[in-house]
């Protein structure tokens, strides 16, 4: 990253929960509406113009959007949201994904490989009551979770970090998933659709979840409904190697009957 686009990050991870949800807010509006003016997103957000002027500097420096004269217009559909913004988005159906997928780890010794992302972080939290389980990750932020349960063990990828996941990947990331044995694999995705199978944005991070998923017994993948039928840049998986994909009921039906007709056994977790 370049030193504006550290101190944009840096003012992301500062701010308080509040603004990471208002920046979240302004990105959607920018992106149902394509362009948005200052005054109407003041308006609209209930905000002054001067904080809306603030976040929209963020936003732009991050690649986000694109400041305009009085306003803001949407980059495009694909943009990959840094995770400290991500983390404030489905707050809700995430957590019982989580608890779902959580449900699912037997109780005994077991290895859970766990990629990156908030809806794998909040599956890591809901196995605080497991006993004897090794997690396999290359997130930073799991492995951080994982030590404050003394009960679990964790074991670290190497591997290059990417500042918008906090993840490690590449070759050496690859190697560590390569050289392991998991029972289950537990995978986030940005896109999961019958057509394209689990995708992410990034090519590199997508390989190294590939390497994660070819060494494991069974995975689960697990999105919240807005990721549904939606397909990004790099496959990590086809559905054929997919035994659960763990969602809520917001997701498209039409889609998730093409999933299952795929093989794939699909738990709606706030109706199951």
């Amino acid at each position: 990253m370049s030193a504006s686009d550290e101190s944009s990050f840096a003012a992301i991870q500062g701010g308080s929960a509040k603004r990471a949800q208002r920046m979240v807010e302004i990105l959607d509006l920018v992106a149902a509406r394509g362009h948005v003016t200052l005054d109407a997103m003041a308006a609209e957000l209930g905000i002054s113009a001067a904080t809306a002027r603030r976040d929209l500097a963020v936003l732009a420096d991050q690649k986000l959007l694109i400041r305009t004269h009085g306003g803001a217009t949407s980059i495009s559909h694909g943009t990959e949201l840094p995770v400290v913004l991500r983390d404030t988005k489905f707050q809700d159906a995430k957590r019982l994904i989580a608890r779902r997928t959580a449900a699912l780890i037997p109780l005994e010794r077991h290895a859970v490989a766990l990629s990156g992302g908030t809806t794998t972080a909040g599956v890591a939290r809901a196995l605080a009551g497991h006993r004897e389980l090794t997690i396999v990750t290359n997130s930073l932020t799991i492995a951080g979770l994982v030590t404050l349960y003394p009960q679990l063990k964790v074991i670290m990828t190497g591997g290059v970090l990417r500042p918008q996941s906090l993840e490690l990947v590449g070759v050496l990331a690859e190697n560590t998933f390569s050289a392991v044995n998991v029972g289950t694999a537990i995978l986030g995705a940005d896109g999961v659709s019958a057509a394209a199978g689990v995708t992410t944005h990034d090519e590199t991070e997508a390989r190294t979840n590939h390497a994660m998923v070819a060494k494991a017994q069974r995975t689960i993948v697990v999105a919240d409904g807005s990721k549904i039928g939606r397909v990004a840049l790099a496959q990590m998986s086809e559905l054929d190697q997919i035994d659960f994909l763990i969602t809520d009921s917001s997701a498209d039906a039409v889609e998730l009957d093409r999933i299952r007709q795929a093989g794939v056994r699909v738990v709606l977790a706030d109706t199951e």
